[in-house]
């Protein structure tokens, strides 16, 4: 078994509340990643339901029994931090081996274990080996090697794959993606990156300053975002978005005037009070087009960066101090300091209220294969 369950969860540090009171259920199995910015209270969380952090307020429970005062040892986790935190003087057998001798368990015990995680983790010609003749990904598949011989009914990560390069960083995700497979157990996983959260996690918990933002699959979190924070943090790059006037609504969606004065129907659920209303409308940088569109604003490209597939512009729309970023591609004419047009169509547009909430969107089925979602 591998439930969780958090109720009303809170944290303190004296008067500052960083945990606003979190509510969620993760299913045997699952694989779930917490992301958010620096500051969102993502690891302060996953220390919690580790015991490494004391809980204000709330519960933490785990296969369905509370654990708020019991310590770490004994709430059936293990725990993979950002650090490896290996041994130096040991071998990597020893390092594995380490929560089983301190939990005093027979050699016959050790030995079977030990060997069952190398073989998972690809480690077996490395058991004998000191850390430092290691390198950077083998390091964090013998830290996560010894959260795996305690057969925990939870698996913690902390940000694991932060000190790694990019080419392991990828490397790595797959083999953890892996590993969960492999083990059916239930993952907790903390990360900044998105990439990371996307490609890996069976649902998302999107925190924003100590609250859960949304929960869902990544590409619910993609086609359907509750609101500004989760559209503009999810999706790389990120969305853009432009104030716009509501005209009129009607059961085919809502009407909306562009700053050029062009107007563009959104497929999303009709609000009868639209008119006159400064909403925001939301465009992914991939949905733009350099062909005939809905409708079409102008910009002047700031920065253009070529990366093959794709051609990445940064502009400036109609004055405004924000980026417009279009995802083109890679042969597009797209130049610095040349005004290029970029069309629109409102059925692949998101539309914000005056406090940031999603109107309901309409999508069609084809929108939710997710070979059409770039990130």
């Amino acid at each position: 078994m591998g439930e969780l369950q958090l109720r009303d969860v809170r944290k303190n540090y004296g008067r500052m509340e960083v945990i606003k009171g979190v509510d969620l259920d993760v299913d045997h199995g699952e694989f779930i990643v917490f992301v958010g910015p620096s500051g969102c209270g993502k690891s302060t969380l996953l220390r919690m339901i580790a015991g490494l952090e004391e809980i204000t307020g709330g519960d933490v429970s785990i296969d369905r029994k509370i654990v708020n005062t019991l310590p770490p040892v004994k709430r059936g986790i293990a725990m993979v931090f950002q650090s490896y935190a290996l041994y130096p003087h040991m071998s990597v057998y020893e390092n594995i081996a380490f929560p089983l001798r301190v939990e005093r368990l027979p050699n016959a015990q050790v030995e079977e274990k030990v060997q069952a995680a190398a073989a998972i983790l690809q480690l077996g010609g490395r058991l004998q080996h000191k850390p430092g003749e290691l390198s950077g990904g083998q390091r964090q598949r013998v830290a996560i090697g010894r959260a795996i011989v305690r057969q925990p009914s939870v698996f913690l990560f902390d940000e694991p794959l932060s000190n790694l390069d990019a080419a392991l960083r990828a490397e790595m995700r797959i083999e953890l993606a892996k590993l969960h497979n492999s083990l059916d157990a239930t993952m907790i996983y903390v990360t900044h990156d998105q990439v990371e959260a996307m490609t890996m996690a069976d649902r998302i918990v999107v925190l924003d300053q100590g609250v859960i933002s949304q929960v869902g699959t990544p590409l619910e979190l993609y086609h359907k975002p509750q609101n500004l924070f989760v559209a503009g943090f999810i999706g790389n790059p990120k969305m853009n978005f432009i104030k716009v006037t509501g005209k009129s609504a009607s059961e085919d969606g809502i009407v909306v005037t562009l700053p050029n004065g062009a107007d563009v129907k959104v497929g999303a659920t009709p609000d009868t009070n639209v008119s006159g209303r400064t909403l925001t409308l939301g465009l992914r940088p991939e949905h733009i087009h350099l062909t005939e569109a809905e409708a079409a604003v102008k910009v002047v490209p700031t920065v253009v960066e070529r990366l093959g597939i794709h051609t990445v512009t940064h502009s400036s729309l109609d004055g405004s101090d924000s980026v417009f970023c279009g995802l083109l591609p890679g042969d597009a004419p797209a130049r610095v300091g040349e005004e290029l047009t970029m069309g629109l169509n409102g059925a692949e547009c998101h539309l914000f209220d005056e406090n940031g909430h999603a109107f309901e969107r309409k999508i069609s089925t084809s929108e939710i294969d997710p070979t059409q979602m770039h990130i």
